[in-house]
């Protein structure tokens, strides 16, 4: 795989049309983009069937969590629409239902194992289990890749421990959480460069504010994929 096509652009705009705008910037530098929950009020489904019709893949990141019918339905619908990866949480019964929906559709399921955005004191707050949060990422993505699911969401301090899991022969390792050196960590607590994520076994790098915030974004990222080479 080709640097630049490691890199997904997570579209975290506010305005639809400035989302647009990026990708037109962006041009051929960029071919896969992440859309979120919050841009699917403000246009988002029309967004990424528009890329889809530009030759650009599109990752749908729903990060879906309901009974496991529900979100059978759920996906079943957006994977009518030729979308390329859709999130679900990785709870086995959930990863199952999203496998069940997706079909015979080329999308791919991936399992978010712990947010990038929370640390240790954020589980115990949310009342999950002790234990070291990376243990709890493994296990988590051991436990989504047996339901079926083509990947997980991981940091890229985890990437590795995941990659050494027998489970894990032929699935997908996508990261967010990606900084390149000296830039600012914003809501992020679990962040590395883009080197080390690939160095770390991770297939895929989601990056937003590094390329999306910068003066010149397309800059930016050529930047990040010489990183790369």
């Amino acid at each position: 795989m080709k640097p630049q096509d490691r890199i997904i652009v997570a579209l975290d705009h506010t305005n639809i049309l400035e989302a647009e705008a990026l990708t037109q910037k962006l041009g051929d530098q960029i071919g896969f983009y992440k859309i979120g929950l919050g841009s699917l009020t403000i246009g988002g489904g029309a967004l990424a069937m528009e890329l889809k019709e530009r030759g650009k893949k599109v990752f749908m990141d729903l990060k879906f969590f309901d009974i496991p019918a529900t979100v059978e339905r759920a996906i079943r619908g957006h994977a009518s629409l030729g979308l390329d990866f859709m999130t679900v949480h990785g709870d086995p019964s959930v990863v199952s239902g999203a496998v069940e929906g997706r079909g015979g559709s080329d999308m791919k399921i991936l399992a978010v194992t712990v947010l990038t955005s929370s640390d240790r004191a954020d589980l115990d707050r949310g009342l999950i289990k002790a234990g070291d949060i990376k243990d709890i990422v493994v296990e988590r993505a051991a436990n989504a890749f047996i339901a079926g699911a083509d990947g997980v969401i991981a940091s890229a301090e985890e990437a590795a421990l995941i990659r050494a899991l027998p489970e894990a022969n032929g699935k997908l390792i996508v990261t967010p959480g990606i900084r390149p050196e000296g830039a600012a960590i914003g809501d992020q607590k679990r962040v590395v460069t883009p080197k080390m994520a690939i160095s770390n076994g991770a297939d895929y790098l989601v990056i937003g504010r590094p390329i999306i915030a910068a003066a010149d974004p397309k800059k930016a990222a050529e930047d990040i994929i010489a990183s790369l080479d």
